[in-house]
């Protein structure tokens, strides 16, 4: 029994029905399970992966006492505030120097949902970090399952839903809630990201893994280029300029203060900076 009306638990039954390939239905998927709590949801999936029969699961969890973030970064939030989903998807035929482009990917399928259902001016920060008004509301991890015989990641999303002021993990950080959304509903934020990345991966795969499309997508929700930034590199180098394209690799492109030629950045921290004056 919940005790927080305000954080009911999501709908399990209700998120298959919807989302689930069955005899009489379309859905995408081919499981969706909700846990009460679990260290890690993209570590569930990555420990199922060696199942060659299992693809294009969903997993749930209503609280992840060690979620993880990029650079192995943890990320906690309070039970039944957040939604904490990971898919594992095998992907045959994929060239494997495109793999990077998934996690690009899930962040256009999410900031597609969030500004359809949620009705808020959701971008992209490269590469794949989904800001409202310059602060984070989701991050977006992916973790390879195999290369051989087929390509196969698992993929995760933590999206801030009700958090508090309060519970932020960190300042620049935001929720739903604190953005005004037109709605917190989690079932209803939950099937709208699950449906959003099944439409775009389908698009993709139909596409024949093609990046020209899915490149101009992402770019049109990129909130990062046209700002000055500091990319923080390996080696404790860093690169300070103006964020002017992401390539067809998915690669951040910046024009070094200074002059010099265009920098494209494949890996790194961004920091988003005010113009020079």
């Amino acid at each position: 029994m919940y005790t927080d009306l305000n954080r009911p638990p999501l709908g399990a039954v209700a998120l298959r029905r919807a989302l689930v390939t069955t005899d009489d239905s379309s859905g995408f998927y081919s499981s969706l399970d909700v846990v009460a709590e679990t260290g890690s949801t993209n570590a569930d999936l990555l420990a199922r992966a060696a199942d060659s029969a299992l693809d294009r699961a969903v997993l749930i969890a209503e609280y992840q006492d060690h979620g993880r973030g990029r650079h192995a970064r943890s990320f906690v939030a309070p039970p039944r505030s957040s939604i904490s989903v990971s898919v594992l998807l095998r992907m045959p035929g994929l060239p494997l120097d495109r793999m990077g482009w998934l996690p690009l990917l899930t962040g256009v399928a999410v900031v597609n949902a969030l500004r359809s259902v949620a009705e808020v001016d959701a971008v992209l920060k490269w590469p794949n970090d989904v800001q409202i008004d310059g602060r984070k509301v989701a991050g977006i991890l992916a973790e390879v399952a195999a290369t051989a015989p087929v390509p196969s990641v698992v993929i995760g999303v933590g999206l801030n839903v009700t958090l508090t002021e309060e519970e932020l993990p960190v300042p620049t950080a935001t929720s739903l809630q604190l953005a005004d959304a037109a709605t917190t509903d989690r079932d209803t934020l939950a099937r709208a990201v699950l449906r959003e990345l099944a439409a775009q991966w389908s698009a993709w795969r139909d596409d024949d893994w093609r990046t020209d499309a899915l490149a101009a997508d992402y770019r049109a929700r990129c909130g990062t280029l046209g700002q000055r930034v500091r990319v923080e590199l390996p080696a404790d180098r860093e690169l300070l300029g103006l964020a002017s394209d992401v390539d067809d690799q998915g690669r951040i492109v910046v024009r070094p203060d200074g002059g010099g030629e265009p920098v494209a950045v494949s890996a790194g921290d961004v920091t988003h900076l005010r113009p020079q004056v």
